[in-house]
């Protein structure tokens, strides 16, 4: 018994089809990936002030490291202040080294004050604003303004 062919598709017909159907996939994971970057939602805004509790938890002549801020607190003769230890050079979070602090992305150095020793930074790290509010609590602010 001979079996007949019922389809007659011919290699250019075949050809045909298959890329069609590969441009329309194509464009509908286009669609998909679109249609993700528009609907992209970007980091929540990190917040720009910090309670730092009771001044008496900060020792006269102490440094306290608050790595979730980033920042450094002083207390120096009972004043209180603070710097950001975001490096100035690309943003990176510095480690303390000893008596200074180092960048680990890209090896810029600051002294304890937060001035540079070594670059690539150029500018000193940014001083914080810290105030003492009426309930006798610290509060810390990372916007522009300083004290």
């Amino acid at each position: 018994m001979k079996m007949e062919s019922t389809s007659n598709l011919s290699r250019r017909d075949f050809l045909k089809t298959s890329i069609r159907l590969l441009l329309g996939v194509g464009g509908l994971l286009s669609l998909g990936g679109l249609v993700r970057f528009l609907d992209f939602k970007g980091a929540p805004e990190s917040p720009s002030e910090f309670n730092l509790g009771d001044p008496s938890k900060y020792q006269v002549d102490s440094h306290t490291l608050r790595a979730d801020i980033p920042a450094m607190i002083f207390n120096r003769s009972g004043e209180i202040s603070a710097i950001s230890l975001t490096c100035t050079h690309l943003g990176c979070m510095l480690e303390e080294a000893g008596e200074s602090y180092s960048c680990p992305c890209h090896g810029s150095q600051f002294d304890r004050n937060g001035q540079v020793l070594k670059g690539p930074a150029k500018n000193p790290l940014r001083p914080l604003r810290v105030e003492l509010q009426e309930d006798h609590t610290l509060v810390l602010y990372t916007d522009k303004g300083t004290k």
